[in-house]
This record gives structure tokens, sequence and C-alpha cells, in this order.
């Protein structure tokens, strides 16, 4: 359940109307929370005893060995069929193998990336690294300058100016989000990102968060990147065929619906500029096929709160903390109808947000910040 807020509050007492935000990291917004003690501030989280949330946060290989052989084996077997009906003169009746490898190498790779990024899939080291720098590829995210980027994103979730990975921006560009659905906008950006890291520069706003210590690390993924994608290209030409395209490279195209449409369930149309993840961040209950490419990132309230427990203990942490939670939507479809009202409203207010509405037995969210915006009284 939420509550329809209009707000036109801010920490420096203005209104932001039109188009007021600014989400670059080096813009006035950036400054703002910085001086108002919105950066690094403490957040909420659920009490729970310390003995329970070690037994939460206990890693295990088994768990994640499995569905990582599962996905990989997945998408062997589909490029597989896929690439022989293509040969045997039958491209067309290949496409339902190449939908599926695009899934789990555009959509599921996400989530492998995200969750080994935070080093909780694996118990053993090596596996997290190894996978992460693997599906870091395949959505064209450099693995350094991300792990810094999503450290910056749980310190500062829904910061203006401060957290890099705001999806949809208010008042939300329409256009760009519906090519997202086939990866357009956000393929374009990384690969022009990875050919600027290639020629040896760094982009300002990476600056801002990328260690200097790490930075050479950057540059050196892009050119070994870069070279990867000019030998499939080759391949391409010298073949005449797009077949090795169609294993690297073009699935983060048409593969990326499923984690754009999981990704703007997280946040989308929730409120900004606030330190309690239950009021910027929703939970939504999704079939198992969806789960298993998600990697149970639906749980994303628990996930923010506590982003040290491992994927497969969020369902079980959830059931644990759920009384002190916003009730869930029951389903993708729900939580869609739920959320895009809201966006599509932002489009003439911007500071138009929906304010989750908490359980009886939750306990109150911190309203020393923007308690305006949140319509507290």
């Amino acid at each position: 359940m939420v509550d329809e807020t209009l707000a036109d509050f801010s920490p420096m007492g203005k209104t932001r109307g039109g188009r007021g935000r600014d989400y670059s990291l080096l813009g006035p917004d950036a400054r703002r929370a910085v001086e108002t003690g919105l950066k690094a501030a403490e957040w909420y989280h659920t009490d729970l005893p310390r003995k329970e949330m070690k037994a939460f946060m206990q890693r295990s290989d088994q768990p994640a060995i499995r569905d990582t052989a599962i996905w990989i084996g997945c998408m062997v077997a589909f490029a597989g069929l896929g690439i022989g009906i293509w040969v045997s003169g039958h491209p067309w009746l290949s496409l339902p193998f190449w939908l599926a490898y695009g899934v789990l190498y555009g959509s599921a790779s996400d989530s492998r990336w995200h969750e080994c990024g935070h080093g909780t899939a694996f118990r053993t080291q090596w596996m997290n690294d190894w996978v992460y720098q693997i599906a870091s590829f395949m959505m064209i995210r450099n693995p350094y300058t991300w792990r810094w980027s999503h450290t910056r994103h749980h310190t500062d979730t829904y910061i203006v100016g401060l957290d890099p990975e705001i999806a949809i921006m208010r008042p939300p560009a329409m256009f760009k989000l519906f090519l997202n659905w086939f990866g357009i906008i956000d393929a374009w950006h990384s690969l022009g990102r990875m050919l600027l890291n290639a020629s040896g520069r760094i982009h300002p706003e990476e600056a801002t968060f990328i260690p200097a210590s790490e930075q050479p690390k950057v540059i050196r993924v892009a050119r070994i990147w870069t070279l990867i994608y000019a030998a499939t290209i080759a391949l391409s030409i010298a073949f005449q065929s797009i077949l090795p395209l169609m294993v690297i490279g073009l699935p983060r195209l048409y593969g990326a619906w499923h984690h754009i449409m999981t990704g703007l369930l997280q946040h989308g149309g929730l409120a900004e500029n606030v330190l309690d993840h239950r009021l910027n961040s929703r939970t939504v209950y999704m079939n198992p096929v969806s789960r298993f490419i998600y990697w149970n990132m639906n749980y994303h309230v628990e996930h923010h709160m506590f982003p040290m427990v491992p994927y497969h203990q969020l369902p079980a942490l959830h059931e644990r903390i759920r009384h002190d939670l916003p009730a869930p939507n029951r389903s993708i479809a729900a939580g869609f109808a739920e959320m895009w009202p809201a966006v599509v409203r932002q489009l003439r207010y911007e500071d138009y947000f929906l304010k989750r509405e908490l359980p009886p037995t939750a306990k109150p969210y911190r309203a020393d910040f923007h308690a305006e915006a949140l319509g507290a009284t």
C-alpha cells in the first residue's frame, strides 16, 4: 500500500519545479546533499539479534555453484541449438533459442554481476571474482568502475546528485526508457565509456568514486574488451555471418528486456532523498523463472537494508522482517500497476512520488530528513 504524495520541498527551501533536478555527480544537488547531511548518513535498519544476522549472512558455495552451472549450461545449450538450426538453413526456426540465450546473457548476467560484485554469491572468493568478471563483460560494465559505482549506490541510495545508478529520473525520459527495453541507450553509453577508457582516459564523474589506484585497472580491462569486440566483428565480416555477434555482443540488446523490467521496479516512482530503504525501494513477489534470472533481487528492500545477506537467504530474511516492511507487490504486473501511473504523472509533476505505507507493527522511519517531502506531520 502507498500514499500518493506531491512534494515541493528541497533541503535548501527551494521549489524544484520544471527540470530543476540535477542528477550529475558534479552538479549543485550533489553539493546540496553533502551540505544537508544526506551523504553517508545513518540509514534505518530493522533490529535483529546479532546471532540471527550472522546466520542470515552465512555464505555458501553450493547454491551459487548449482545456479551458475544451470545458467552457463543453458546458455551453451541454447546457443548450440541456435547455431545448429541457423547453419542448417532455417534461421527463423532458431529464433526461440536465441531469445532464451539472450535473456540469460543480457539479463541473468546483470544479477550475477550484481551479487558477485557484493562478494556474497559464493563463499569462495575466486568464484565470486570469476563470475563477476564474466558477467561484467556480458553487461559491458567495467568491473572496477561498477564495483565502486554500486558501492556508492548502496551508500547513497536514490540521493539526487550522489547515487550514480538512478534508473528513472524526474521527469522521466520516456523515449529513453523505451529504447532501454532493447538495451540501446545503456549499451551505447557503455560502449562509449569502454572506448573512452581504452584510450587511457577516465570520465570526470567516474573519478569522483573510483580510487586513483584502481583507475589503471579500468583502462586495462577496457582495452582487453575492445580487442574482444573487434575480433568478434572481424569474424562476422570474414564469415559474412551475424552469428558471432549473436553469441557475443548482440544478446546485450535483444536480451535486455527482463533486467530492465525488473530493474525499473526496484525504486521506480518512490521517494528520493530519504534515509529509509522501506520508502525508496520495492519488494515484489515473482515467478520462479524470473527469480532465477533475477537471483532473488526482487526482495529489494531486504537487499538494501542488509546488502551482505546472500541472494539465497533473502526469502528467509523477508519472512523474518516482513512485519517491519511495506506490503510487497504480489506480482510483476501488480508492481507495474502501482509504479507506472506514478512515473507517467512525474512527466507533469516531477516532485510527485508514491509514499510507502508501513504496517502497524513497523517502527517509524526517520523524520528528521525531508519530513515535509514525505508528507509527515
